[in-house]
């Protein structure tokens, strides 16, 4: 009887040690496979994490351009107001030397 236990003990320990290494190796390819998922995923969202900031980029860029093409124009209106006045003020002067001219050819 002694022996008959003991060989169901050892039969019972050899049985619980093989369901135990069958779930460590289970449970190390479980593991693999959630670290690959996660990879995976980390990739995915780092593709789309770039993918976003470089939309976002030249957006930001489309608008900086938007804005100087904007102030452009707002110079370039106000640089022709400026060289009209300019013109202006040119011809008056001119026209008052010519007169001071033609006035002091005909006193002398």
């Amino acid at each position: 009887m002694r022996n008959e236990m003991s060989f169901e003990a050892m039969e019972k320990i050899t049985q619980v040690e093989a369901d135990n290494r069958e779930r460590k190796t289970a449970a190390e390819a479980e593991a693999r496979e959630i670290v690959a998922k996660a990879e995976r995923e980390g990739l995915a969202l780092l593709q789309q994490t770039r993918a976003a900031a470089a939309e976002s980029g030249k957006q930001l860029l489309r608008q900086a351009e938007d804005r100087a093409a904007r102030r452009t124009e707002e110079i370039r209106l106000s640089a022709e107001r400026e060289a009209g006045a300019l013109r202006q003020t040119a011809q008056q002067h001119l026209d008052q030397a010519a007169e001071f001219i033609v006035g002091r050819v005909v006193k002398h």
